[in-house]
């Protein structure tokens, strides 16, 4: 058989994955080019301690080189336009022909859609945000310090809940928390509305216990930075003295501009395929969208985009070489950081009908362990230092003494 080229677009969770499982299953007469803009890998679930002085941001980037199998080609360029008719996209300037094309260029962060979001929010969803939001925390003397979403839909649907519980430890560990009030503001009905009533009502119940107010049903409208107010569509008030804001998001406008794009500008796929309505094109992650039995879009996160990349390249790999394809089933799960050393995680068949089926377990050390050891298995750190770390956090919790969380 002649070799044929696949082409990734992005290098975010899901490219990096199709990237490197294809290249597993292929073989060397197949080209696997994985095209990124940065040529970084940023390991997003980690802003978060980011954000609270538990990370620092060297420790949530990466070389794409030094993360991809042997034989995957990176090609560190911005892509500017897809073109399946021709079976090709262009990349500052070049063209990059392609037998099949995987599109993983996830959601671009759109602060500038919200009046006001540039001038006083901290986006936690950014590298530079998450930093500049740990130094705010650090100054901040006591207060009303909000977390808002700006709107829908936006990528990791636990974050702003995971982000107020954090914060929260984090003042206590300041010992500020007696004079501070946190509350949480959204246009959603529930916390992580898509996974269903029994998950909103979990997470409810944890911000409740650390006395974090809720405040579902409130999509925005501005930020006023003088006054340092958050205007609501109703036209409706609330003061804040710092604030974490979800920025709006947006597709890429390469992918919006594109003949795969519906008109919201993101790529409808087959749920389980995860195919386009273009010839040998697939797309995944954060850019792709899957409508449930309940109506309800598939969340934006991580998890998704690997188990997505995972069938994809099994697919594309058995129609090259002979086998059986795969699909992707639905199944996710995330973990929720409550600080303190002790997680909780939720998991669940968000394919079920009429809704998810999803769970939260008890909150606990060790969930948080299990996500230090996840992040660290994802940047590549040997199992030994994996272990290592990990005993030192969860011994130094027992013994009083600081470890890496």
């Amino acid at each position: 058989m002649a070799g044929k080229t696949i082409v990734v677009l992005g290098g975010g969770v899901g490219g990096l994955t199709a990237a490197n499982e294809l290249r597993r299953r292929l073989g060397p007469e197949h080209r696997v080019v994985l095209v990124d803009k940065t040529g970084m890998h940023l390991f997003a679930p980690s802003l978060l301690w980011l954000m609270v002085g538990k990370r620092r941001r060297e420790q949530l980037t990466k070389d794409l080189q030094k993360m991809v199998r042997p034989g995957v080609e990176i090609v560190r360029a911005e892509v500017q336009a897809i073109d399946p008719d021709r079976g090709r996209v262009v990349a500052d300037g070049r063209d990059i022909p392609y037998d099949t094309l995987i599109v993983g260029l996830g959601a671009d962060l759109a602060p500038d859609l919200l009046p006001g979001y540039a001038g006083v929010a901290y986006n936690f969803f950014d590298l530079d945000g998450a930093a500049r939001l740990r130094d705010a925390v650090q100054r901040f003397e006591g207060g009303r310090l909000a977390v808002a979403v700006s709107g829908l839909p936006y990528k990791c649907p636990a974050a702003p809940y995971e982000a107020a519980l954090l914060l929260d430890a984090a003042l206590h560990r300041r010992g500020i928390r007696g004079r501070s009030e946190i509350a949480v503001y959204t246009p959603e009905p529930q916390p992580m509305p898509v996974a269903g009533p029994v998950m909103g009502k979990a997470l409810t119940a944890l911000l409740a216990q650390r006395d974090i107010h809720f405040h579902p049903g409130r999509p925005l409208a501005a930020i006023e930075p003088a006054p340092r107010e958050l205007v609501f569509q109703d036209g409706s008030r609330e003061s804040f003295d710092l604030l974490a804001g979800v920025p709006p998001h947006r597709p890429p406008r390469v992918v919006a501009e594109s003949p795969l794009a519906n008109a919201a500008g993101w790529i409808p796929v087959d749920n389980r395929t995860l195919r386009t309505r273009a010839d040998q094109v697939y797309a995944l992650g954060d850019v792709a969208t899957i409508t449930l039995a309940n109506g309800k879009p598939l969340p934006k996160a991580g998890v998704f985009a690997h188990a997505q990349a995972r069938a994809v390249a099994n697919s594309v790999a058995a129609a090259l070489h002979g086998g059986r394809a795969s699909a992707f089933r639905g199944n996710g799960y995330c973990w929720v950081e409550l600080g303190g050393g002790k997680g909780a995680f939720a998991s669940g068949d968000f394919y079920a009908e009429p809704d998810p089926d999803v769970r939260l377990r008890r909150p606990g050390v060790f969930w948080h362990l299990g996500k230090v050891l996840f992040e660290r298995y994802w940047m590549g750190e040997g199992l030994e230092r994996v272990v290592a770390q990990a005993a030192l956090d969860v011994g130094g919790r027992v013994l009083g003494v600081p470890g890496i969380l």
